[in-house]
């Protein structure tokens, strides 16, 4: 996984909800300030439902702090414009089927279900300047309290 201190490439696209609407970005391009990328798994799945209602509840202060919240999951856009609504989600939702935020942030690991292995995108987050260099990096999520994880990680900046 990307350490603090490395620059990210951020030339890839995502597909991205913003305000309600769908449209595809830049990475480079949501890095108007610093920003706060939340990895999580599946729309309207307990842990990660979990997850962004900690992002949701506490989205605003964030803001204040000068930070960009961006949510990232495989999910399409059309699932994210429900999740969105569903959840009362203010910050930006990211659609990433193809890892490519995984792959730039070197957080492509082996997980299991069902007896089954398989690669995926660790759940994590990552705290990142506007030039692209990564500032913090939670390696392991907690889903219940994030916003508290989050807050702690940018009060040690």
């Amino acid at each position: 996984m990307i350490s603090s201190g490395k620059k990210l490439k951020t030339n890839f696209k995502l597909k991205v909800v913003q305000g309600g609407s769908e449209k595809e970005v830049v990475f480079k391009d949501l890095l108007t300030k610093p920003i706060i990328v939340s990895v999580y798994m599946k729309n309207n799945t307990g842990s990660c439902d979990k997850q962004n209602d900690s992002l949701a509840a506490h989205a605003d202060e964030f803001a204040k702090l000068g930070y960009n919240l961006v949510a990232l999951s495989r999910d399409t856009c059309g699932s994210h414009l429900k999740y969105a609504e569903k959840k009362k989600i203010s910050y930006t939702l990211a659609s990433d089927s193809e890892d490519l935020f995984a792959k730039a942030t070197d957080s492509i690991v082996e997980k299991s279900m069902y007896g089954k292995t398989y690669e995926g995108p660790a759940r994590a987050a990552f705290v990142i300047a506007k030039d692209g260099t990564v500032l913090a990096v939670i390696e392991k999520v907690d889903t219940k309290d994030h916003a508290a994880q989050l807050k702690a990680v940018l009060a040690a900046l």
